[in-house]
């Protein structure tokens, strides 16, 4: 004799209080979870890449504040590729953008275009000079 022969035949037991839980909501309690959460957005993280800042010479920023004098001057179109540091982890990306330099914030070192972009100075790599018509 088995150790549940006795419990073996006898009906299922249906309780009086509670409704039966519908079948596609059974289903969803055996769904995989995420036991490390985030785990997920860590890996993304850290596969996600950066690049360092090259740091310009001296004689590079001396270059890069006559060329904003020069189009401040002039109201010439300039083309900036500056450095921005990610929020994240050590290192950050280069952009580029075009436009007219309507301020140049000495003080808190921030070069501020018509369009209404804030380039910090320091991060400016290199600018570029549109004369005329022409390209860069």
């Amino acid at each position: 004799m088995g150790k549940y022969d006795d419990i073996i035949n006898m009906p299922h037991h249906v309780s009086d209080y509670h409704k039966p839980l519908p079948m596609a909501n059974r289903a969803a309690q055996f769904a995989p979870f995420a036991a490390l959460s985030g785990h997920d957005d860590a890996i993304a993280e850290t596969v996600r890449l950066t690049e360092s800042f090259k740091e310009p010479t001296d004689d590079e920023k001396l270059l890069i504040s006559r060329k904003i004098l020069f189009a401040m001057k002039n109201d010439s179109q300039i083309r900036i590729t500056y450095f921005i540091p990610d929020k994240i982890k050590e290192g950050g990306s280069y952009k580029m953008i075009q436009g007219f330099i309507k301020k140049w914030d000495e003080f808190d070192k921030h070069l501020i275009l018509k369009e209404g972009t804030i380039i910090p100075v320091d991060f400016i790599c290199d600018i570029e000079i549109r004369e005329g018509n022409g390209e860069f």
